[in-house]
């Protein structure tokens, strides 16, 4: 029997084990829902796959569930990581979410030169790539790290992962990525509306191991280009191909 319902929970799953809902999750399925003692839901914590679980107890401010069989292994994203300069709070969570459902490993919200943005609700993001992974239906949910400026995030870059950068100032050029790169721990990056600064654009384009890509004829709006660019990386060299 299957679950229309998946939620995700912090705690470990196993055959057996219980499973203690928080208030909000327990508002959600028995308040919401209006599921009762008996019913199943499916469960994933990001490391254990998932499985199916029933309810064993159901209450106004909390509720146990226990598992009954794991459903799905764990399936991992690629070792992808998506940066991207925060925008508009609603087309900033569309880019969280759509890098969750697409299969980015780690999100890495960037202060740069242009960022309209100067700061984010971190716990906020992370929900939304939690609510991402419930719907899409993956095991997985990547980590949305906190703001941090592009200058310090290059300087601490480690060497063997590669960048995908993605610049407006390429705009028509052809998309080069090197099918012998496929396997590599890759990132993308993604610039603020207004652009990368000159000396940004410059930096990037000196090491080693960024590669300058374009994203077709046009310049995209950022959430845009950030689907744009997953989908292009995903079916060169990740786990679409």
């Amino acid at each position: 029997m299957s679950a229309k319902i998946r939620l995700y929970v912090e705690h470990a799953l196993g055959q057996g084990q219980s499973v203690e809902l928080t208030r909000d999750q327990a508002h959600y399925l028995f308040g919401v829902m209006r599921l009762s003692v008996g019913r199943r839901v499916a469960v994933f914590n990001g490391q254990d796959g998932e499985w199916l679980a029933e309810v064993a107890e159901a209450g106004k401010r909390g509720g146990m569930l226990t598992c009954v069989e794991r459903t799905r292994p764990l399936q991992l994203p690629p070792d992808l990581w998506l940066l991207f300069a925060p925008i508009k709070k609603a087309r900033t969570d569309f880019i969280v979410e759509k890098a969750a459902e697409m299969g980015a490993a780690r999100i890495m919200p960037i202060q740069t030169e242009f960022t309209n943005s100067e700061r984010i609700r971190q716990d906020r993001l992370q929900a939304h790539a939690v609510e991402a992974a419930e719907q899409c239906g993956g095991t997985f949910v990547p980590e949305v790290a906190e703001l941090q400026r592009l200058d310090r995030v290059l300087d601490a870059w480690p060497d063997h992962r590669q960048l995908m950068f993605c610049d407006e100032a390429e705009v028509g050029s052809a998309l080069r990525l090197s099918a012998n790169n496929k396997g590599q721990p890759w990132a993308i990056l993604i610039g603020p509306e207004g652009g990368f600064s000159e000396p940004e654009r410059k930096r990037l384009s000196r090491l080693p191991y960024a590669h300058v890509v374009s994203l077709g004829p046009r310049i995209l709006r950022a959430d845009t280009a950030a689907v744009a660019a997953m989908t292009m990386w995903q079916q060169a060299l990740g786990d679409w191909a």
